[in-house]
């Protein structure tokens, strides 16, 4: 069964969600380049390069016609500047889609309701395109994280996946 998931603009009343693009690696390296964004999901900020290479890799898309990536940089209007990402990764399940879910914003953009209100926008943008099963995994000491999936509407499960918990939103019918 075709996906047919493909990352749009998504706007939200500060932020314009924008297709990921490999132009986008070097803003978005210096808006994630703070190592302590890599406390909970480990590994080092990415520089230019490392992040170009990323980029390619994912604008070209999954390999598995069953799997579909939706990247967006997060835009902040007022300011016009990338501050973060979210993501999804599309799957078939049983008679519908269902997605996991990341989010990261740059430090100085913390605090702010930025990664909700991003969070938020994807979520809906995802019901709107069928997603049933919409799934993020989560460190268990990771409270800001916990609290955008909250604010986006999953709950967490007593599943724990290589050390996080998984949060799940499950929408019944169609």
């Amino acid at each position: 069964m075709p996906l047919a998931v493909e990352a749009e603009v998504i706007r939200t009343g500060r932020l314009t969600l924008l297709p990921l693009l490999v132009e986008h690696a070097e803003e978005l390296a210096v808006a994630l380049s703070d190592p302590d964004l890599h406390t909970f999901i480990g590994g080092a900020p990415a520089t230019p390069e490392a992040l170009r290479t990323r980029h390619e890799r994912l604008v070209a898309g999954s390999t598995d016609p069953a799997v579909t990536w939706c990247n967006w940089v997060i835009q902040l209007r007022d300011q016009d500047c990338l501050v973060g990402t979210v993501q999804a990764t599309v799957t078939a399940e049983g008679n519908g889609k269902a997605a996991e879910v990341a989010w990261v914003v740059g430090t100085q953009w913390q605090r702010r309701g930025i990664a909700t209100e991003a969070a938020r926008g994807l979520v809906a943008w995802l019901l709107r395109q069928q997603v049933r099963t919409l799934v993020a995994h989560i460190h268990p000491d990771h409270a800001a994280s916990a609290a955008v999936a909250a604010a986006a509407g999953l709950t967490p499960t007593s599943q724990e996946q290589e050390g996080e918990i998984r949060w799940e939103l499950s929408e019944e019918g169609g």
